[in-house]
């Protein structure tokens, strides 16, 4: 016998998580859609040039790479992004710019496995191609707002900030040729802490202790764009990222997304090399140690490394399950493992037609009703309906059938009506409603 078993950091998915899950994707294209994004895909393998170098070296050591039947390198994609560019790159005289896109799929990264982790995983993307302005950026943070909202959730944070201004300060430090180094050791704050950041500055970074003590201190909790602007007046780069939040913040207001939604956070950095502008990470107010839920930015030169044409992009991702792992962390599950609403139970199994044939009227008219397969007892029936999460029961043999009439047992209520056929789905809908 073959032992039934999983590959470290890869899950399977029972019905009650699963429906969850398409929930939370159904919800998201709603919300992408609304904002004119169009659904792409690519393929689950690239070439593996594609891929490598575009993440930075940590990404291409979690690559799951290998050479195919036909002696070609090649790996699976790690993020939908870098897709994207190729994507857009190859067929961009078709697209047209700009190009607004939304993708939901899995994505393969071999990294040590954590709480709300894994080695495969789904990623939810939206993201604009073509344009710079930072209309595209202001929209990305109305994206995350409103899909969040959406999901179901009102205590949150979207945190932003902007590499021109992280690459300013370096710059102004005299580290820009250890940009990408201090850059993804700042990321690490929140995990390791400020003291550990400053030491691995040092040892692997190669900075001195007092420039690493003052990136830290410019990237403080308290930092604001006033801050900034009065301590790098004269540089260039830390101007244009704070004129850009100074716009994002006062459109967002304008546009109604609550203040304390949205925090300025100069110490995120975002861990992969090709973010050049705009970056967000959005954390559960409930449960922030979970990490970012939902984190991008804007990216101007990555399809660049494939096409002459000029792309840039800014979009952001939806970590689907790493907010799963949230959600059953904050009991936010449910218990439902059945997407119908209705259990047309079996009673009389002569009467098997009349029992399909309502079922089908029922689903025409909406509702999702299964049909139970046997004509046993009515109570091992019902307790199925009960551990599958069914809100409605309809009951019916020879007596019923000879009225016209259906029992219709609402399961959450413990109540019974009895009804003609003909009012069944007023009557489920109205106790349906009360959900």
């Amino acid at each position: 016998m073959i032992e039934p078993r999983t590959l470290r950091g890869f899950r399977d998915f029972l019905p009650d998580v699963m429906l969850v899950r398409e929930r939370l994707m159904e919800t998201a294209r709603r919300v992408f859609r609304s904002y004119g994004f169009s659904p792409i895909d690519t393929p689950a393998l690239e070439y593996a040039e594609i891929l490598t170098g575009k993440g930075g070296d940590e990404s291409d050591k979690q690559l799951f790479r290998f050479k195919d039947a036909g002696d070609r390198d090649v790996a699976m994609r790690f993020d939908l992004t870098v897709p994207l560019a190729r994507f857009a790159a190859q067929h961009s005289s078709t697209l047209g710019v700009p190009f607004k896109r939304y993708h939901i799929a899995p994505v393969w990264r071999g990294e040590n496995t954590q709480r709300g982790r894994y080695r495969e995983f789904v990623q939810c993307d939206f993201d604009t191609i073509g344009t710079e302005s930072n209309a595209a950026d202001i929209e990305t943070l109305l994206v995350i707002h409103d899909l969040l909202v959406g999901l179901g959730f009102e205590r949150f944070t979207i945190r932003v900030n902007n590499r021109l201004i992280l690459n300013g300060v370096l710059e102004q430090l005299g580290l820009s040729d250890r940009t990408v180094g201090v850059l993804r050791t700042i990321d690490k704050l929140a995990k390791i802490g400020p003291d550990a950041v400053v030491e691995e500055m040092i040892e692997r970074v190669g900075t001195t202790r007092e420039q690493a003590t003052q990136v830290l201190a410019t990237m403080g909790a308290s930092t604001t764009l006033d801050d900034l602007a009065t301590t790098f007046s004269s540089n260039e780069l830390v101007m244009r990222g704070v004129d850009r939040l100074r716009q994002l913040f006062a459109a967002a207001q304008t546009a109604g997304i609550p203040r304390e939604r949205i925090q300025l956070d100069v110490s995120i950095a975002r861990g992969l090399d090709y973010y050049t502008g705009t970056i967000y990470e959005t954390f559960l107010n409930d449960l922030p140690t979970i990490g970012s839920i939902c984190s991008g930015g804007r990216y101007d030169n990555l399809a660049g490394l494939f096409t002459k044409e000029k792309l840039p992009g800014v979009g952001a991702s939806l970590g689907l399950d790493r907010l799963l792992a949230a959600m059953e962390e904050l009991k936010l599950l449910g218990t439902e493992a059945t997407p119908a609403a209705v259990l047309m139970t079996q009673f009389d199994a002569e009467r098997l037609g009349d029992y399909l044939r309502v079922g089908r009227v029922l689903r025409a008219a909406g509702l999702n009703t299964e049909v139970f397969p046997d004509a046993k007892k009515l109570g091992k029936q019902l307790q199925y309906a009960d551990r599958k999460g069914f809100r409605i029961a309809l009951i019916a043999g020879s007596d019923e059938f000879a009225r016209g009439v259906w029992q219709v047992k609402d399961l959450k209520q413990g109540t019974t009506v009895t009804v003609p056929e003909a009012e069944l789905v007023v009557t489920i809908q109205s106790i349906l409603a009360t959900t």
